[in-house]
């Protein structure tokens, strides 16, 4: 008996889970018919149902294409995301209309060749934006089709971020002057995360090459152009292989692991280097006179010889005082005298290295007249409106009965001083300037450092700031928790006009070495000859610290708490900064290579990190997510909403009934 009714009432409970189900069925198909919302949402992605010619067509003739699908479609910037190959040295006009992508190619066809109109995620559905998926239609004007394709990663040579938008393309002819001379033979174009593939590719040997082609020749003819090469020659093939598939039930969960034959191409790991030449033409880019008292010249590239100017209204002799950039490419003139200041136009000679057709390097002479854009007359009614403004304060005051003032304060030279309150061991406190100095007085600034109670005079050094212009470092014995004491005089500093320097006192203290940690990592793999310089970079990807390895050991000493992450680059030519590349002289930039993980560092800690290997991972997949700046776009997806509305509908079917269930 007991048998009888647990069978019974299992029926019971399968019967109504059934009724449950079908109810469920039902309340979709009502949706279906006609739901407030307006109905089951479109998630089918168009599908290819013809072409015209037909696609992988052989022994075409037309320049005009067209691709139907079964739905309305949509094509998401052509220009940009669609790469026909062989290029096109003519746009070509591709059109989504209709259920219809019409295609029409401007250049003529070459005979003997496969052309791919790679679409990428370009295409999908016109009402709910469902992605086609990456999609390649191609023919042949021969009478085969060429279907090999090799793929890989474009990244910046000098900080390893994947470069979006790059052409990258083929030669068949191994030479080197074949990238500035001719076309490419096929081409791609990388996408979010620097990838490309180029497709279509007959049987043979060949060289990759990427590209920013500026003028659209689909050749590096311009400096300006940001290439990317190797030497390796690489020869397209392909192979049965299998890779394993997850197929998805919902957002969160998996369905089943397929496995899924397909045709493996090679080479699929090409990695290219991308750099910007040096600029080699030297030529004057623009003048300026943002104040009255100073102009800038601004060059292509620095020279070793600085221009000579000669007044051609005014005696130039000691009359202005020449400030260069470090590269040299950008020329301060502070002018000195204030007669030459009010005037609101100036005409000079110039006589400086510019480069000339002939590509060479000479001496030319130019005129310039520079035109102050802060007029004399401008500046005066500023300076009566600031007199007026101090009378009437004055007047105010003595209505008040508070102190007047008789004269108008003088103008002062306002230094500014980086002297933090605490004091890092490795750095020095710093004072820079708007205007250059006339004079600096070591004798009027005192440094005194604390023992016990007393205060004694400590040695110090002023020097100047290494790339910094008009800026100045205090260099001593800074001795962990010791207090100091900066004392400046009046008129310590004195500018080219004559400004000098309030009184200044600052006290400070050198942070105890218990504040700090210390990062320690062995590196491998890297010849002895090497010379490696390491940078410590913030969760900006910025440098915050810069040492050379020693004996094969990175060491960073005086590291605050916090995150890090770390590259290094190999200094080819030992001038302590990192080097760009030249293709006429097939040297590559300087090789930057960038640890693989964050680094903790915590107070009091010697962190020393396993040996690491910088050539164990390739180029394109160094550097840590967490700091790349060129983040990969998200792969478009069907967005699966009828699942969340059905689910949803479910739900609520069962809170309503489940009392009712036996």
């Amino acid at each position: 008996m007991k048998n009888n009714a647990e069978r019974m009432g299992k029926s019971r409970y399968q019967a109504a889970r059934v009724l449950l189900l079908a109810a469920v069925a039902l309340l979709a198909a009502c949706a279906r018919m006609g739901s407030p919302d307006g109905g089951w949402y479109d998630e089918t992605p168009p599908r290819v149902v013809g072409a015209s010619p037909g696609d992988k067509a052989t022994g075409v003739t037309t320049q005009n294409m067209a691709i139907n699908f079964d739905e309305y479609i949509k094509v998401d910037n052509p220009t940009e995301k669609v790469v026909v190959s062989p290029p096109q040295l003519e746009m070509p006009e591709i059109q989504g209309a209709g259920r219809q992508i019409k295609i029409h190619l401007l250049d003529s066809l070459k005979p003997n060749t496969t052309y791919t109109v790679d679409f990428g995620d370009a295409i999908s559905d016109n009402n709910e934006g469902n992605p086609m998926g990456n999609y390649t239609y191609s023919f042949s004007t021969g009478d085969h089709i060429d279907t090999l394709e090799v793929s890989g990663y474009v990244v910046e040579a000098e900080n390893l971020e994947p470069v979006k938008g790059m052409l990258v393309g083929l030669h068949s002819n191994l030479d080197d002057s074949a990238f500035t001379t001719e076309p490419f033979l096929r081409v791609s174009r990388t996408d979010s995360r620097g990838h490309f593939v180029i497709k279509g590719i007959a049987a043979g040997d060949y060289r990759v090459f990427a590209l920013n082609d500026v003028d659209r020749n689909y050749l590096f003819n311009q400096k300006s152009e940001k290439i990317a090469f190797n030497r390796d020659i690489i020869t397209p093939s392909s192979m049965p292989d299998v890779r394993q598939d997850t197929i998805w039930r919902d957002s969160l969960h998996i369905d089943s692991l397929v496995r899924v034959p397909y045709t493996h191409f090679l080479p699929d790991n090409i990695v290219l280097r991308a750099f910007t030449e040096k600029q080699t033409e030297r030529y004057l880019l623009k003048q300026e006179r943002k104040v009255a008292n100073k102009f800038t010249l601004f060059y292509s590239l620095g020279a070793d010889t600085l221009p000579t100017l000669r007044g051609l209204d005014f005696d130039h002799e000691g009359a202005l005082l020449v400030e260069p950039s470090v590269k040299g490419d950008t020329i301060d003139y502070w002018i000195r005298d204030s007669l030459l200041i009010n005037r609101d136009t100036l005409t000079v000679e110039l006589t400086h290295f510019v480069t000339d057709t002939a590509g060479v390097l000479s001496l030319k002479a130019d005129t310039l007249t520079l035109l102050s854009k802060e007029p004399y007359e401008k500046r005066m009614k500023l300076k009566e409106k600031e007199i007026s403004e101090w009378k009437k304060k004055q007047e105010k005051a003595e209505k008040r009965g508070q102190p007047v003032e008789e004269h108008m304060p003088e103008p002062k030279l306002e230094p500014r001083y980086l002297v933090p309150g605490e004091l890092d061991p490795d750095r020095n406190p710093r004072f820079s300037f708007d205007t250059p100095l006339e004079k600096l007085d070591t004798a009027a600034i005192h440094l005194y450092s604390k023992r016990d109670t007393l205060w004694y005079r400590a040695p110090f050094l002023v020097r100047p700031a290494k790339n910094l212009p008009r800026t100045y470092e205090l260099l001593g014995e800074w001795r962990p928790d010791v207090e100091y004491s900066l004392e400046i005089d009046t008129l310590a500093f004195i500018d080219i006009y004559g400004l000098g320097s309030h009184p200044y006192k600052q006290g400070f203290k050198v942070r105890s070495t218990d504040e700090y940690a210390t990062l320690l990592i062995p590196v491998q793999a890297l010849p002895d000859t090497a010379v490696v310089v390491a940078q410590l970079l913030n969760q900006q990807d910025k440098v915050v610290k810069e040492t050379r390895a020693s004996r094969g050991t990175i060491e960073f000493f005086y590291l605050t708490e916090g995150t890090y992450f770390m590259r290094i680059y190999i200094d080819d030519n030992k001038n302590g900064q990192w080097d760009t590349g030249d293709y006429a002289e097939g040297r590559q930039a300087e090789t930057v290579y960038y640890y693989p993980e964050a680094i903790e560092c915590k107070k009091k800690w010697d962190v020393m990190l396993p040996a690491w290997n910088p050539t164990a991972t390739d180029a394109a997949h160094q550097k840590p997510q967490d700091i790349v700046q060129q983040k990969a776009e998200k792969a478009k997806t069907i967005r699966r909403r009828n699942y969340e509305r059905a689910k949803q509908l479910g739900i609520e079917y069962i809170q309503e009934n489940i009392g009712k269930m036996p």
